[in-house]
């Protein structure tokens, strides 16, 4: 499986493009299977969202697929009548009827956004447990000369040649 890290615009772009291809498949299907399958191919759009946004841009997940979901069902809302209004009718009637469709696919790109960020906190937790440190007592002690490397002059290091011997 290939590992992208697609920004936030790109994980909406992607999954907008997504959408609105699986809209025009669905708009091909009969009246009654247009919604499901849409459904249907949304969640795993979400899912490859939640995978491929980047750690940066983790937030933007589940706030891009909603988006695109809206956009994507353009071409299977149902017809409100002719017009600019009866399209906007149509588009907020199948939002209403379908949003167990919308919900659900949010919160897969939701719990799998959550899963990573948890997972990244843990490993930069676990990564500065296992760094090394000096004792408390090593820090508070001032170094000498020799400890710092110094051969006896009194606060300067030696130039380093770049010639070799």
């Amino acid at each position: 499986m290939p590992r992208p890290r697609l920004t936030g615009l790109g994980a909406g772009l992607l999954s907008t493009a997504s959408m609105v291809v699986a809209g025009a498949v669905a708009w091909l299907l009969p009246a009654g299977a247009q919604t499901v399958v849409f459904g249907v191919l949304f969640l795993p759009v979400c899912a490859l969202t939640g995978l491929w946004v980047r750690p940066a841009d983790l937030a933007m997940g589940p706030v891009v697929v909603p988006l695109a979901y809206a956009v994507g069902v353009l071409p299977v809302a149902e017809g409100g009548g002719a017009g600019f209004t009866g399209q906007v009718m149509g588009l907020v009637t199948t939002l209403a009827l379908n949003a167990g469709w919308l919900y659900g696919g949010t919160l897969v790109a939701g719990v799998i956004v959550t899963v990573r960020k948890v997972r990244l906190m843990s490993a930069a937790r676990r990564k500065a447990r296992s760094a090394p440190r000096r004792p408390a007592a090593e820090q508070a002690a001032p170094r000498t000369g020799q400890e710092a490397g110094q051969s006896g002059q009194s606060g300067r290091r030696a130039p380093r040649s770049r010639v070799a011997p």
